[in-house]
């Protein structure tokens, strides 16, 4: 009997569409269209027509997914290599240019420490690696490094670290329920895990959670790298939850009756002001109600949330201007 041939050692891996936008942290719709629109991507097919991804193709998604949330254009960063995006990124100075345009909503630099706690020593063992350490943007601080997500909370009390940091061989579907019974003061709390085998849909399920996942192995540059964004984006965050937006000035009835006065500006510009502000403060419940209910992207909402209340309050001073222009009464 003939011996079945192994894989070579030195075999790369490849990912499933689902699963290499999961560890990119891209939605697999957007992976779709930016494949269709923008040629992001070159995946190998399987004899089945399956597009299958390499580590490095997953690890350049997610470098153009972390610049484009920065304010770059896809259809500028499709079409560069990984040497050129890279350079783009060191040159990247806070969360990104597209902040600019609003500096009352803007992030600074991400220079504070991330204190963070550590399940698994093999885990805390790569974060002193040089090579992790240079890729990083912002100080660490290992609060502690952990067995078990209970020898955290019984060491550490209430005290609340910036994300937790975890490496699990392998994930089962009652991982996360167990996480947040032992420690449920984390349910609010970053958390990065490093796994080596789970079941695709078992990964869809926590990315949607709020984990960020990664799946091992990943060199120290890479995951240097990943951690960079990650903490960015925790800090994005967690500043943007720090803000409270002006109240509103006239509610949704105040701005109607404000709408159907006479003016004598042509184009309507009254009526037209006071529809933007209803449509831009439903906006801003809408984006504050989502970043509670899908943490996988609170930082994306937080900072919508952030954009609507400064849009709102210029239209307010704007629709201010006009009513005292125009002799409109305003309540």
């Amino acid at each position: 009997m003939k011996t079945p041939k192994l894989p070579s050692p030195t075999a790369q891996a490849l990912y499933r569409s689902a699963t290499a936008a999961q560890m990119a942290q891209l939605p697999v719709a957007t992976l779709r269209v930016w494949e269709r629109r923008y040629q992001v991507a070159s995946p190998q097919l399987s004899p089945s027509g399956q597009r299958l991804y390499s580590s490095a193709d997953v690890e350049r998604l997610a470098l153009i997914k972390r610049l484009n949330e920065q304010g770059h254009a896809i259809g500028q960063l499709a079409g560069l290599d990984m040497p050129e995006l890279q350079r783009i990124a060191a040159t990247q100075s806070g969360i990104g240019h597209g902040l600019d345009l609003l500096p009352e909503c803007q992030v600074p630099e991400h220079t504070a420490t991330w204190r963070v706690v550590v399940i698994g020593a093999d885990f805390a063992h790569r974060l002193q690696h040089p090579n992790l350490l240079r890729q990083l943007h912002r100080p660490i601080e290992v609060l502690g490094v952990f067995d078990e997500p209970a020898q955290a909370v019984k060491k550490l009390g209430k005290q609340a670290p910036d994300a937790v940091l975890l490496r699990a061989p392998s994930l089962h579907a009652e991982w996360l329920p167990e996480l947040l019974a032992a420690a449920p003061a984390w349910s609010r709390v970053a958390k990065v895990l490093l796994y080596g085998f789970a079941a695709d849909a078992l990964c869809q399920s926590l990315a949607s959670s709020g984990v960020a996942l990664h799946r091992e192995p990943i060199s120290d540059a890479s995951l240097g790298r990943w951690l960079s964004s990650l903490s960015a984006s925790n800090a994005a965050f967690a500043n943007a939850q720090r803000r409270q937006p002006k109240p509103r000035l006239w509610n949704d009835q105040q701005l109607a009756q404000f709408a159907t006065q006479t003016s004598g500006v042509a184009c309507e510009c009254p009526r037209h002001i006071a529809e933007l502000l209803q449509q831009l403060a439903q906006f801003e419940t809408y984006s504050s109600e989502c970043s509670s209910r899908n943490p996988a992207d609170a930082a994306l909402h937080a900072y919508l949330n952030q954009v609507a209340a400064a849009s709102r309050t210029q239209f307010e001073s704007a629709l201010q201007r006009v009513a005292l222009h125009e002799g409109l009464v305003l309540a």
